[in-house]
C-alpha cells in the first residue's frame, strides 16, 4: 500500500509540473544533453593537454568548464548536499556509456550495447528524478543498495519527451 501511495504521489507531481508551465522540459532535455557533451569535451581537453603537453588546452578546458557550470546551473537551481555534483556525474556517466554503447554497436556487439545503453538511460532517468525533485537521495541509495530495476523511468519518459514541443 505504501508503494502505491508513493507512485500516486509521483504521478501527481508529474501532472503538477506539466500543468505549471514553469518547466520547459523539451528545452531542458536539450540543455541536459549539451551539458553531457560539455563534460565529455572537458575530458577530451584534459587528455589532449596531458598527452601533448600544450597548456593552451587547459585554458580551453577552463572556458568549457565555465560554460558547463553556467548551463548546469539552469537545470539545478538549489544545492542540497551534493546534488550539483551528483547531477554532473550522472550526466557524465550517461554520456560516457552512450559512447561505449555506440562503439560496441558499431563493432557488431548489439546485445552488449543494448545493456550499456540501458544503464546510460538509467543514469539519465535518475538525473531527471533529482532535477524534478521526484526522488530523493535516500531513495537513490536504497535503490542502488537493493539493485532493483529503476521504476521511475516510465514516469520520467512521460514527462521528458523531446518531440513534445
Amino acid at each position: 500500500m505504501k508503494e502505491i501511495n508513493k507512485i500516486e504521489s509521483l504521478i501527481r507531481k508529474i501532472g503538477e509540473a506539466k500543468a505549471s508551465g514553469l518547466i520547459d522540459l523539451s528545452t531542458e532535455e536539450d540543455l541536459s544533453l549539451a551539458v553531457m557533451n560539455l563534460v565529455s569535451l572537458e575530458e577530451h581537453l584534459f587528455l589532449t593537454a596531458s598527452k601533448t603537453g600544450k597548456g593552451e588546452y587547459f585554458d580551453l578546458l577552463d572556458e568549457v568548464r565555465q560554460s558547463r557550470q553556467a548551463l548546469l546551473a539552469k537545470l539545478i537551481d538549489r544545492h542540497e548536499g551534493e546534488t550539483w555534483c551528483i547531477s554532473k556525474h550522472l550526466l557524465a556517466a550517461a554520456m560516457r556509456l552512450i559512447e561505449v554503447g555506440s562503439k560496441m554497436h558499431s563493432q557488431g556487439k548489439s546485445k552488449e550495447a543494448e545493456k550499456v545503453f540501458a544503464k546510460a538511460y538509467d543514469f539519465y532517468t535518475i538525473f531527471w528524478g533529482l532535477r524534478l525533485k521526484l526522488i530523493s537521495l535516500p531513495e537513490i541509495k536504497e535503490a542502488a543498495r537493493k539493485e532493483k530495476p529503476w521504476t521511475l523511468k516510465d514516469l520520467v519518459e512521460k514527462l521528458v519527451d523531446c518531440c513534445d514541443e
